[in-house]
């Protein structure tokens, strides 16, 4: 992408995140209700993602699962997701708070998905470059299969994103992100709640590992 696209997909992120804020602050708000009254307090997620070049950033998103609580059964993601949380995931209606991320340029509407601060060291040297741009709300993989992709899936069209983006592909995923959320396909993994965590992939033959 150009300097001048650069410029005109930061323009297009903060109007489009502005708008879509002011637009759905009533369902941002019966959304925050629900969860306060189901789920209890904090109403928002937080958690470190590694974003541009793998500098770290908070990420906001509506929380979708309770606490952990071995004394209640509550330990595994399975365990812990609840009927709101699937529904809310299901509805990619979680993703609104991450608006302003967006804002904050920590985060564009398009680009590889944030993941965990600990996946850093697992990369091959070149699944590490999905980090050389903003990570984004939606991406290439959310709408070529989501989690329902195997990690070496997601990861290589991630890089790959990076080295074709443009404006007209971050147009396409845009409109392929609002089908994707009406048949509501990939929201889980096959056998798995959410996504497996990722342990790393093989690479020239021998397991790529690092310290968490």
């Amino acid at each position: 992408m150009t300097r001048a696209g650069e410029v005109a997909q930061r323009a297009i992120d903060i109007g489009v995140a502005a708008a879509v804020l002011v637009v759905f602050s009533p369902v941002l708000l019966v959304v925050a209700v629900t969860v306060a009254v189901k789920l209890g307090r904090p109403v928002l997620f937080r958690q470190q993602r590694p974003g541009l070049r793998g500098r770290p950033f908070t990420l906001l998103k509506f929380r979708t699962m309770l606490d952990v609580d071995e004394e209640r059964g509550l330990i595994t993601d399975g365990d812990r997701l609840t009927g709101l949380g699937r529904a809310l995931r299901a509805t990619s209606l979680d993703e609104l708070p991450t608006l302003w991320n967006v804002l904050r340029g920590e985060m564009s509407l398009v680009g590889p998905r944030p993941l965990l601060m600990r996946y850093l060291d697992l990369y091959t040297p070149e699944q590490a470059r999905r980090h050389l741009v903003r990570p984004g709300v939606t991406g290439l993989a959310q709408v070529r299969g989501r989690n329902a992709l195997s990690w070496e899936e997601r990861l290589a069209l991630d890089v790959w994103y990076v080295d074709h983006r443009s404006l007209a592909l971050n147009l396409r995923i845009c409109a392929q992100t609002a089908l994707v959320i009406f048949r509501r396909h990939g929201i889980t993994a096959p056998g798995d709640p959410t996504m497996p965590e990722f342990r790393g992939t093989r690479h020239l033959g021998e397991r790529h590992e690092g310290g968490a």
